[in-house]
Parts: structure tokens; sequence; C-alpha cells
């Protein structure tokens, strides 16, 4: 159990075409925009962020199998707890597609699947 987990952090939506997908949300949505790349958009809602993200990661997280599934949530935990959750995940048999590494975006993550192969992070602001 991921005992370290208190907090919903963000959910990406996965998108093939991310322009559309931007131009869709902005126009939908009144959130104010949180920040944004070529490849991804992210709005804050409340204390959360729905973020946009160009689909870039298979399935398998190596590179050979079919496009991964269009959604990921994210876990906000605090920097230590990031490895916690990696030994916890460990110790429990789950897939892991990344294990925990600092990000240029300012985060600590580890990426990991569900049964069904939906994206899963743990990550921290560092």
């Amino acid at each position: 159990m991921l005992t370290p987990v208190k907090k919903f952090g963000y959910v990406i939506v996965l998108c093939d075409d991310i322009d559309r997908m931007k131009t869709f949300y902005r126009e939908l949505f009144p959130f104010p925009v949180d920040s944004e790349t070529d490849e991804s958009l992210a709005l804050r809602v409340g204390s959360v962020l729905l973020a946009l993200r160009k689909r870039t990661r298979d399935y398998d997280g190596r590179g050979g199998g079919p496009k991964s599934p269009g959604l990921q949530l994210a876990f906000l935990v605090s920097p230590a707890e990031v490895d916690e959750c990696y030994e916890l995940l460990l110790a429990s048999g789950v897939r892991i597609l990344d294990p925990p590494t600092d990000q240029p975006r300012g985060h600590r993550t580890v990426y990991f699947a569900d049964p069904e192969g939906n994206i899963l992070e743990v990550f921290a602001e560092i």
C-alpha cells in the first residue's frame, strides 16, 4: 500500500493531435493556463492541474508496444517519499515503467502501470 500518497496532483490526457486538443480545451473551459510548451498545456482547475500532453510513450515502455492509454494519473508526495513509494511498488510486484528520476520540469517521478496498462505516477516537486 502506498501510504505516503495523500494528495492527487494532476490528470494528464495523452493526445495524438496536441494542437487540436489545446484549442478544444481552451475554448470549452475558462481555466487559467498554468504552463504550456509545444507538446503540452496545463490548466489550473482549483488545486489540481488538468494537463494535455502529446502521446509519446509506448504501452510497454520500451518502444515496441502499442500506443499508451489516453490517461495518466499523478499523485503528489514529498521528495523523500518518491523513493519510498518506488520500494513499496517493487515489493508489491507492480510493473515499473520508469524508476525514480529527477525531471527537467522540476519533478522527481516514478512511473508505473496498473493491470490494464494505464500510466500512474508518483511525483514530488523539487
